[in-house]
């Protein structure tokens, strides 16, 4: 559990970090940059058939593969814009922040989706939960558009 718990802390951070720089004016998103939120949106809107999370009434198994999902989609996300992803635990997040260090930030909580199914043992229903938390329902990464002014 510890692991998830720091890898959502610093996901928060650096995405607060380019949410931030976009609401302050100090980052207006391009043509690209809003068209690869649209299609994020669209890629995981689908995902969990609109009920709020935990999804408790879910196998863990198919839990877990609804996170590792969004890991390919924000691998594609990146790749369609140019961008790198950046480790984002233990690190802060560069200033200005923009679109690499929001990416960066949802990545590594999807990425731990695939990190636990490639893992033998079952991960604390705990930490599933808290990722689920963090990518779908009001506020998380699924509302991402309303968060931007442009």
């Amino acid at each position: 559990m510890h692991e998830a718990v720091d890898r959502i802390e610093a996901a928060w951070e650096w995405w607060a970090a380019a949410i931030d720089e976009s609401q302050e004016g100090r980052w207006v998103r391009d043509t690209v940059e809003r068209r690869v939120i649209a299609d994020i949106t669209v890629a995981t809107q689908c995902l969990h058939g609109g009920r709020v999370p935990p999804f408790i009434d879910d196998p863990l198994r198919v839990r877990v593969g609804r996170i590792a999902a969004w890991a390919g989609v924000i691998r594609l996300a990146a790749r369609a814009g140019g961008w790198t992803l950046s480790p984002v635990v233990g690190h802060q997040p560069p200033h200005p922040a923009r679109m690499p260090e929001l990416l960066s930030g949802i990545y590594a909580v999807a990425e731990w989706g695939e990190v636990w199914l490639a893992r033998s043992d079952t991960p604390s229903e705990r930490a599933v939960a808290a990722a689920e938390h963090f990518l779908a329902g009001p506020g998380s990464m699924e509302d991402l558009e309303s968060f931007f002014y442009d």
